[in-house]
């Protein structure tokens, strides 16, 4: 079983940063995949970008240049840096986790609790 650890979230200005972090522990022998998603109110929930263990990135076209995913591989925890936040980015996020289960060599995926971000004047 693995556990997600979510924080960060808040209301910011127009203009401003919010850094989100999420934690992953239990059993766990690999990462493959640590992504961001969003879901603002009435709409599905989407991808804002998600890292590889090679360090890949890959970004919605909505926050490229402006947010940063990056992942601590000693610490299991990946972040997203938001910089220049707009109105629009006003959501619910939640971080996802895929790799290798230490108890039976499983795949797993694993959803944080969801963080709320506002972006409001």
């Amino acid at each position: 079983q693995v556990q997600l650890e979510e924080s960060g979230g808040g209301l910011v200005q127009p203009g401003g940063s919010l850094r989100l972090s999420c934690a992953a522990s239990g059993s766990i022998f690999s990462i493959d995949v640590m992504s961001w998603y969003r879901q603002a109110p009435g709409k599905q929930r989407a991808l804002v970008a998600s890292i590889s263990s090679g360090d890949s990135t890959n970004y919605a076209d909505s926050v490229k240049g402006r947010f940063t995913i990056s992942r601590d591989t000693a610490k299991d925890t990946v972040y997203l840096q938001m910089n220049s936040l707009k109105p629009d980015d006003t959501a619910v996020y939640y971080c996802d986790v895929g790799g290798k289960s230490s108890r039976d060599g499983g795949f797993f995926t694993s959803w944080g609790q969801g963080n709320q971000v506002t972006v409001s004047s």
